[in-house]
């Protein structure tokens, strides 16, 4: 039971939305709904691992990610013997890459295979009898976080509840007029204190409006500004905005291509860089490529923004690989990410604590939240 290899008995993903109080606003959208798809992956010895796509946009994304996985993906793993989840993972990813062309449809269906990539990352660590952090390489349990998704209305009242549960980074959406984020800028530095503070446009910005609004952001101390423009302006566009800025740049969520990463990974134009594990990827790519961002003195941070799994993921993968960058912890209401991210949800101090258990250290009990089931 402690081998690598491992034959697929089953697959299957499970679609859940919880309905919010108060959307998730970005500068290009709203979540009125917070959506979640959670993936089983079973092999012939009864071993379960799970793992999550990422599934935000569009509003019935979701639901179509799943099915991608129950109907078009998992057919073709079931009964076959892998060496490992990075040979199961380069079978989907080959097997899928002319129906992907084919239908217009690489993000999904880069999204499903991640989601099942991480569940079988599970899976191998639960096998080896080993927390899936140490079976990344990891020598410590324990990263750091920060309270992200904070939106423009109500900022303050977010920050300071963030605080009051531990947190001690921040960031906050910005790009909804130079008034409205400026004042929430400044009112979250005073919040935040010496802390570390970042900012995130979610490419709302043209290359002009960002140029004049870091004229603005340099009396705010930010640890990096996220996204300022489009992720696929032109490079001179960012050469330009790294030329100009006083603050680390940062991006990667909206990078989904190994030639993307290793072009920013060349250049000196991106001081933090986030690959999302459940967006492009999975652990499989996405952990060498976090030791080539170390490699090249950059800062890692994944990225993520959805249910506790994909969460949990992540914060295994950033205490496997090390380095001095944070965890993304979204501020807002959501138990699909409370219920399943283990001890992620007792923050200390700015830090939380990784269990030792074989591999996530959770397994989900999906009962509690069997009413959100769409799929």
């Amino acid at each position: 039971m402690t081998s690598d290899s491992f034959t697929i008995r089953s697959i299957e993903a499970l679609c859940y939305r919880y309905p919010l109080a108060t959307p998730v606003v970005t500068s290009f959208g709203r979540m009125l709904n917070r959506p979640a798809v959670f993936i089983r992956a079973v092999d012939e010895d009864g071993v379960e691992g799970w793992g999550e796509a990422w599934s935000n946009f569009p509003a019935p994304g979701a639901e179509h990610r799943a099915r991608l996985v129950n109907e078009v993906l998992a057919p073709g793993l079931v009964g076959r013997r892998f060496d490992g989840p990075a040979q199961a993972f380069e079978s989907l990813t080959r097997g899928t890459e002319v129906l992907a062309l084919q239908c217009g449809e690489p993000g999904p269906f880069a999204q499903a295979i991640a989601g099942i990539d991480l569940a079988l990352w599970d899976l191998s660590a639960r096998r080896r009898r080993l927390p899936l952090w140490r079976l990344l390489g990891g020598r410590g349990s324990t990263i750091k976080v920060y309270a992200s998704g904070i939106n423009p209305g109500g900022a303050t009242q977010t920050a300071e509840a963030a605080l009051e549960r531990g947190h001690r980074a921040l960031k906050l959406k910005v790009g909804f007029g130079a008034d409205i984020d400026l004042a929430n800028l400044a009112a979250l530095r005073q919040i935040v204190g010496a802390g570390m503070l970042a900012a995130d446009a979610n490419q709302g910005w043209s290359v002009e409006q960002a140029l004049q609004m870091l004229e603005r952001l340099g009396g705010f101390d930010l640890r990096w500004l996220e996204e300022p423009i489009r992720a696929d302006r032109p490079r001179e566009e960012w050469q330009r905005l790294r030329a100009s800025a006083d603050m680390p740049i940062a991006a990667g969520e909206n990078i989904s291509s190994a030639q993307g990463f290793r072009q920013v990974l060349t250049e000196d134009v991106l001081g933090v860089i986030q690959p999302d594990i459940a967006k492009w990827g999975g652990l499989t790519v996405c952990a060498e490529l976090a030791r080539d961002i170390l490699g090249a003195r950059k800062t890692f941070c994944p990225h993520y923004l959805g249910g506790g799994i994909g969460l949990l993921a992540s914060a295994h993968l950033l205490a496997g690989i090390g380095g001095d960058g944070w965890l993304e912890v979204d501020a807002n209401d959501n138990p699909l990410r409370d219920l399943f991210c283990g001890s992620l949800v007792d923050v200390r101090e700015g830090m939380v604590q990784l269990s030792d258990d074989p591999g996530l250290g959770t397994v989900p009990d999906l009962s509690a939240i069997e009413r959100y089931r769409s799929i």
